[in-house]
């Protein structure tokens, strides 16, 4: 009989995938179903505008980027559906354009007009006093003019460059002796973008009634009302608004790098001259400057895009922060374990018994902790960890530091290759290095991924190592909204692979097999397909088969070839996929017994959890990587266990269990790609996975505390 790996040949068909990019951007639109969610409060719509469009830049950044490399490079093979990169490109635009004017009317007609009812008003010149104009005139003379640099472009003067995702002004002046030219001023990026008008009045109006309205100017909009003062003596013609997307993708020659940092460096550097993807005009720019600016950024006219509205709404996440709770969703704090208020030492905690958090349910403080007391403690001898995303102001990075200077041996693998976080990685590489801190960059060829803490500890009975694995970053801000799990333990076997697992990044290994974890690129993809084997053996045999995993992308032609094998042989797969499926589900004869949902809610679902029933000797696994190419093959990640039978029913009927009940904020995809609610039928109860996990820990933790200590 036929195992799963020798019966996926027969599914690489091109029918029987989504487009990746097709397909994100169907998640984008469920992003944007939330920014018109008339049941969210107002200044939350707004968050998910913003969040809308930087997605967007993103995706021009870097996939529309790759697919017009490949365009440039005559490259002519065809994506896993068996679209040609043009025809990618064609699909994409004519999925986007409707996506686009959708979001920009919603903007313009609902909740601008709503913030106004609400006492936030983004204001045109013309509507405000002339105490508050000339207000503005001044702060324009004293802050913003002497920022501003106009570039001219003529026969002795090239053509200026042009930043990735600056907002620009294409001017024509004109001379006293009527000859024309072509200025470019660029609108500063480190000034506010939504200028606040009460901060710049002086003296402040009176408020006595509460009724006043908050007031903002878009910047651009006072630049062009100045636009004249940067050009004494001349007149300014026309003047518009442009904005441009630019490559950001990073190419490295590792194998010709004596000094990643350093490469990387110079990466960073070169990546605001990569090639231009998109430029966005005003619909009413004219022929003639459009033709300028394409000859002169080396685009074609497909590269243009004609936008009637307000370029960069991703700045407009700004107004989120505005004091107005009336506005915005109930917040929310993350719950303390009740198990962290004893006075038990957390080292002594950890060897009793696995502890499991839950982010951004769970406070993010026992991980800083755990990294802290390790610092203190005289009796642990080494830290080990690695860095993705650690973000600005890191305290894990400062008790880093601060261990090093206490003597003990620190090392700390930074991953510099970490899309849009190298210079902040690169920073805290440096301050590593300053203090002592051995610091290595990863293996040639692979971002190192995952996501591991080790500390070693000198105790009675010998040394003993305590582990910290988790599915998201080592970043306190983004543990506040983004869902991600973490285990804490000091199981010897997941000790002993990840001491192995940090030998493999810091010197030499070929090791090929692990006691308890699956390690990427080494043996994650064929260890998931022999656990998809084994469901599908179990039904033959007569019993049951269940896969439950939960991910935020899915993409693997041959993981989706297993899943479609295991459902053709009665194996029941739900799939909980936030962003990319290129799985087609519930089509006959491929995939009737596979159901795929998403969520896409308050926070960003992150977490990657896989369930496998094993004829009711169920294993649960958590890790860093998604069933991706990239993250079986190109990067280091990390599968790891989940043992103790209480925290795997917590994750399997609490997590996953709500997740698959959700009939407020999942979405189902249809054979057609098209994702439609998971709507309540007549009476059913309303469960909604985020919204039932913030009332799980405020009640249940507070009963806890209300018995007495954990036990």
């Amino acid at each position: 009989m036929k195992s799963v790996k020798e019966n996926l040949q027969k599914y690489l068909k091109p029918e029987n995938f989504f487009n990746r990019d097709l397909s994100w951007l169907e998640f984008n639109r469920r992003v944007l179903e939330e920014a018109t969610n008339p049941n969210l409060p107002l200044l939350d719509r707004v968050k998910f505008v913003s969040i809308f469009f930087s997605n967007l830049d993103e995706f021009y950044m870097i996939r529309i980027a790759g697919i017009k490399e490949q365009i440039r490079a005559k490259i002519i093979d065809t994506s896993v559906d068996g679209l040609a990169p043009r025809e990618q490109l064609k699909k994409i635009e004519g999925t986007l354009q409707p996506m686009l004017k959708q979001i920009y009317n919603y903007w313009k007609e609902e909740l601008v007009p709503s913030l106004k009812e609400n006492k936030v008003s983004i204001c045109a010149l013309d509507d405000l006093t002339k105490e508050e104009k000339d207000s503005l005139n001044e702060y324009f003379l004293k802050e913003v003019y002497p920022v501003l640099t106009p570039l001219a472009f003529d026969p002795g003067r090239p053509f200026p460059y042009i930043s990735n995702l600056s907002l620009s002004f294409a001017i024509l002046i004109q001379k006293q002796t009527g000859e024309k030219n072509f200025a470019r001023v660029k609108v500063p990026t480190n000034l506010p973008r939504l200028l606040k008008i009460d901060s710049i009045v002086r003296p402040k109006p009176k408020n006595g009634n509460g009724n006043s309205q908050i007031k903002f100017i878009w910047i651009e909009d006072l630049i062009e009302a100045n636009l004249h003062l940067l050009f004494p003596g001349l007149k300014v013609v026309e003047a518009y608004r442009f904005r441009i997307t630019r490559d950001t993708d990073l190419e490295i020659q590792e194998d010709e790098a004596d000094d990643l940092l350093e490469v990387m460096e110079e990466n960073i550097k070169q990546r605001k001259f990569g090639s231009v993807v998109r430029l966005e005009v005003k619909t009413r720019m004219p022929e003639y400057m459009i033709d300028t600016l394409i000859e002169n950024l080396e685009i074609s006219r497909e590269e243009v895009h004609v936008i009637d509205g307000t370029f960069g709404l991703s700045d407009v996440l700004s107004l989120c922060e505005l004091p107005l709770p009336h506005l915005k969703e109930k917040p929310f704090h993350p719950a303390t374990q009740p198990i962290f208020d004893e006075e038990e030492n957390l080292f002594t905690m950890i060897k009793k018994k696995d502890i499991l958090l839950f982010h951004p349910y769970d406070s993010f403080n026992p991980v800083i902790d755990f990294i802290k007391k390790a610092s203190l403690d005289p009796d642990v001898l080494a830290i080990k960890q690695t860095l993705y995303r650690v973000g600005e102001n890191s305290p894990i990075v400062e008790t880093l530091i601060e261990a090093a200077e206490r003597k003990k041996q620190v090392a700390v693998l930074v991953e510099l290759k970490a899309r849009f976080d190298e210079e902040n990685n690169i920073f805290w590489a440096r301050e590593l290095e300053k203090a002592g801190v051995h610091v290595v960059y990863g293996l040639v060829g692979l971002k190192t991924h995952a996501k591991m803490t080790m500390v070693v500890r000198k105790e009675s009975d010998g040394v003993k190592r305590y582990v910290h694995l988790s599915t998201g970053n080592y970043n306190p801000i983004t543990a506040k909204i983004y869902s991600d799990i973490a285990l804490l333990t000091a199981d010897e076997d997941i000790c002993a692979d990840v001491s192995e697992i940090f030998n493999f990044l810091t010197g030499y290994s070929e090791q090929k097999t692990f006691r308890k974890l699956c390690v990427a690129p080494i043996n994650k993809r064929q260890r998931f397909i022999d656990l998809i084997d084994r469901e599908i053996n179990n039904v033959r045999a007569g019993g049951t088969g269940r896969l439950i995993f939960k991910m935020n992308a899915i993409v693997d032609p041959a993981l989706i070839s297993a899943l479609y094998e295991a459902s053709n042989k009665g194996v029941q797969i739900d799939l909980i996929v936030r962003g990319t499926c290129c799985l087609i589900p519930q089509q006959p004869g491929l995939s009737e017994n596979i159901r795929v949902t998403s969520i896409v809610g308050r926070f960003l679902e992150h977490n990657r959890i896989y369930y496998f029933h094993n004829n009711g000797n169920e294993e649960i696994f958590c890790s860093s990587a998604d069933l991706m190419q990239r993250n079986l093959d190109r990067r280091v990640e990390v599968t790891f266990p989940i043992t103790n039978s209480e925290l795997k029913n917590f994750v399997k009927n609490v997590i996953l269990g709500t997740c698959l009940n959700d009939n407020e904020k999942a979405r189902i995809l249809l054979p057609n790609g098209s994702y439609v609610f998971n709507h309540p039928v007549y009476n059913e109860e309303v469960i909604n996975h985020q919204q039932w996990m913030m009332d799980y820990v405020a009640t249940n933790y507070k009963k806890v505390l209300e018995k007495g200590s954990l036990k």
